[in-house]
């Protein structure tokens, strides 16, 4: 069920009820700063919001949010880049210790990116989108019976590494992956399934995230 902006406000009133107010000291100390240790770079959709689906606290998390969770290489970044801007803030003046880039099934953008001719008249979409096409193209060639729901999960998995392969494309984060200062990486929110999955570099593969 969605919320109109009326129900939003009165949110914001019972928020400061519950929280803001009955845990006033916790957000006393983040309304003088903050000190996240992990960044997370995640899809806009609606359904897959990073804080909620992680139980992370205000505070917790910097988050960026792009279309698809796509970042831009050095090749490709814009001038300005608002992505590329707030991954260079958490890296370089919060000192995250982990980069996380998170992708999700059912993913519009992804379907953008198999279907271009579909968004080929709305400019911005579609030339975001264009980040992920070396990716669908590559997931075609790879799956020829050329299945939509097959096609989308690998496509959507793909994207999520090749953000992580674009963000190594910077050498002041490359740098401080290489020296151990910054770790990164990748997960899968499976809406259907009901699971986070984990990128496994030894088997080549995402895998469900197991409760410890």
């Amino acid at each position: 069920m969605s919320v109109n902006f009326h129900e939003l406000i009165e949110g914001f009133h019972n928020f400061k009820e519950s929280y803001l107010l009955k845990e006033h000291e916790f957000f006393d100390r983040l309304a003088h700063g903050q000190n996240p240790k992990t960044l997370v770079i995640a899809c806009c959709d609606s359904r897959a919001d990073p804080a909620i689906l992680m139980g992370c606290r205000p505070g917790d998390l910097f988050v960026v949010r792009s279309i698809a969770a796509l970042v831009p290489g050095a090749q490709d970044a814009g001038d300005p880049d608002a992505v590329l801007a707030a991954v260079e803030y958490g890296v370089k003046h919060l000192d995250v210790d982990h980069i996380i880039v998170m992708g999700h099934s059912n993913c519009g953008g992804i379907q953008g990116a198999l279907f271009p001719h579909k968004i080929a008249d709305e400019k911005w979409i579609s030339r975001w989108v264009m980040l992920a096409h070396p990716v669908a193209e590559e997931i075609r060639r790879e799956e020829p019976s050329g299945e939509t729901e097959l096609l989308a999960r690998r496509t959507e998995e793909g994207a999520v590494l090749l953000s992580l392969e674009n963000l190594l494309s910077y050498a002041w984060l490359r740098e401080k992956v290489e020296s151990g200062a910054l770790s990164l990486h990748a997960l899968y929110y499976d809406m259907k399934a009901k699971t986070m999955n984990i990128w496994n570099a030894e088997r080549e593969d995402f895998e469900p995230i197991v409760p410890v």
